[in-house]
């Protein structure tokens, strides 16, 4: 007799389990909800880097005039040395 009552708990038991786990989840949460309380809201939303990265680049150009750039004229590289530098004579 005991076999086929094993044999029935085992065929039945994810029938069984599945609603015991998720009333003794739902009971858990409830109950660490009312002793904790609800959760405080943020502060204040962290940006993310991008933006911080715009933020820092925005303060850093603040204080500067944009309009007075170096001309192409004026600058002796156009591409980085390691490019170009291999078979051009140094310039003196």
């Amino acid at each position: 007799m005991w076999s086929v009552v094993w044999a029935a708990v085992r065929s039945k038991a994810p029938y069984v389990t599945f609603p015991v786990a998720f009333v003794v989840g739902l009971v858990g949460y409830h109950l660490e909800w009312l002793l904790r309380g609800p959760p405080a809201p943020p502060a204040e939303e962290e940006k993310s880097i991008s933006e911080q990265r715009e933020d820092r680049k925005l303060r850093e150009l603040a204080g500067e005039d944009l309009t007075k750039v170096v001309s192409l004229k004026d600058k002796l590289e156009f591409a980085p040395r390691a490019v170009l530098n291999r078979n051009r004579p140094e310039k003196s």
